[in-house]
C-alpha cells in the first residue's frame, strides 16, 4: 500500500495499518531526510489548481526588487475604474502581504470591475500529469479558492482591520463584492468536480472570534453545501482548512455537508482537543495539523503527545494526522520522525483499532 492509498482509505472514513501522516509540499525541502521519511510512509500533500483565472480588461504590471535585503514585489492592476496596487514580501514557504488592495472607499469601483473581469478555464492537464510523476508518494489536492466573504479578508484584497471597519461603516460595498465573489466561486464548482482530483478544499482560515457565529452561519455554510452537492454529484470529496479556535462554530460545521476538516489543530494551540472535536464532527473525516508549539519541545515528548492525541480516540476511521504550517528549520527533521515514531508506537499498542489492508 502506499502512502497515497492510506491517505485516500481514511479521506473516505476508514483506516489501515496506522494513522496516515501528510504534510503540505511547501513544508519540507527535498533532501536525504524527506526521502527517507517517504519510504517510511510520509505522504505529500501537492495542492494544485485545476483552473485559470484571467482578467481580460484589466492590465496588470509587476515590480521586483530588493530592499533591505527583502525581495519585494508591487504590483499594478490598471482598470478602467482606477488602478489599484498591492505590495508583497517573498518570505522562504510563504509570503507577506505588506499592501492589500483596498485602501479606502474609493477603490470599491475598482475592486467591482477586477472581480466581474474574472473569467475561469478548466485547466487539467497539469494536475493529472502530477498525479502521475509523484506516484504513490503524494495526494494531489484541488481547490474552489477562498469563501466569498473569507475572499476578501485573507486573499490580497482587504487588510483584516479593514474589512472590519467596512464590515460596520459600509457593508452594502462589502456585500456587492460578496455578491459577485459567489458568482464567480458558481463557475469554479463544476470545473473542480468534473476535474480529475478526487477531493479539493474549499477556503478556510475562518477566525471565528472575529468573523462570528451569525456571519459564518449566513455568509459561509450555504456555500460549503452548495459546492458539496455538486461534487458529491461527481463522487468527489469536499473539505475546509479550520485552524483557529473552532468551538464557536463547532454546531455550525457538524452541520454541514462537508466531508472533512482539514488542518484541525488541536489544543493546546486552539480551544478544541481531538476528543471535542470528534465528538462534534461524528461525520466528518479530521484531517489535523499536529500542534505547532510542540515542535519546540524534546524528539521524546513530541513522541508522546501524538500518542496522547490518538490515545482522545475510541477509533482511527477518518483520521488524518497532518502537517500544515511551518516547523522551524532546525526541528522539521527530528520532529517529524518524532510524530511518526508517536504513531508506529500507538499502532503497536492498540491493535485492535487497526486492521492490515
Amino acid at each position: 500500500m502506499t502512502p497515497c492509498d492510506k491517505v485516500m482509505i481514511s479521506l473516505r472514513g476508514g483506516h489501515s495499518d496506522s494513522v496516515p501522516f501528510t504534510i503540505y509540499e511547501s513544508k519540507i525541502p527535498q533532501c536525504r531526510a524527506e526521502r527517507e521519511m517517504r519510504n517510511r510512509g510520509l505522504c505529500i500533500v501537492n495542492r494544485r489548481s485545476v483552473f485559470n483565472v484571467h482578467t481580460p480588461h484589466v492590465k496588470v504590471k509587476t515590480d521586483v526588487y530588493v530592499e533591505d535585503g527583502k525581495t519585494m514585489t508591487r504590483t499594478w492592476y490598471e482598470t478602467p475604474c482606477g488602478t489599484l496596487t498591492s505590495l508583497q514580501e517573498s518570505a522562504g514557504f510563504t509570503t507577506w502581504l505588506h499592501e492589500k488592495l483596498f485602501k479606502s472607499p474609493d477603490d470599491y469601483k475598482a475592486l467591482r470591475f477586477l472581480l466581474q473581469d474574472e473569467i475561469f478555464e478548466p485547466s487539467y492537464d497539469a494536475f493529472v500529469n502530477a498525479e502521475k510523476a509523484l506516484g504513490g508518494d503524494a495526494v494531489c489536492r484541488a481547490g474552489f479558492g477562498l469563501e466569498p466573504l473569507q475572499s476578501l479578508i485573507s486573499s490580497n484584497c482587504m487588510a483584516m482591520q479593514d474589512f472590519c471597519m467596512e464590515w460596520m461603516d459600509n457593508r452594502d460595498e462589502i456585500l456587492k463584492l460578496y455578491e459577485i465573489i459567489v458568482e464567480n466561486r458558481r463557475k469554479i464548482y463544476p470545473i473542480v468536480a468534473e476535474s480529475p482530483a478526487s477531493h479539493a478544499n474549499y477556503g478556510g482560515n475562518v477566525v471565528p472570534s472575529i468573523i462570528g457565529l451569525e456571519t459564518f452561519e449566513k455568509y459561509y455554510v450555504q456555500h460549503y453545501n452548495e459546492a458539496a452537492e455538486i461534487m458529491h454529484k461527481h463522487g468527489k470529496l469536499i473539505g475546509t482548512h479550520l485552524d483557529a479556535d473552532c468551538g464557536l462554530i463547532a454546531k455550525a460545521v457538524a452541520g454541514t455537508a462537508l466531508d472533512y476538516i482539514e488542518a484541525f489543530t488541536p489544543a493546546p494551540d486552539t480551544d478544541m482537543t481531538l476528543k471535542a472535536a470528534r465528538v462534534a464532527w461524528p461525520d466528518k473525516v479530521i484531517w489535523m495539523n499536529f500542534p505547532s508549539s510542540v515542535h519546540l519541545k524534546t524528539d521524546a515528548e513530541v513522541s508522546q503527545k501524538t500518542v496522547e492525541l490518538l490515545d482522545e480516540l475510541d477509533s482511527m476511521d477518518g483520521i488524518i494526522m497532518g502537517i500544515t504550517e511551518d516547523i522551524p528549520e532546525s526541528r522539521w527533521r527530528d520532529s517529524c520522525r518524532a510524530i511518526m515514531d508517536g504513531i508506529d508506537s500507538h499502532a503497536d499498542r492498540n491493535p485492535g483499532l487497526y486492521t492490515n489492508i
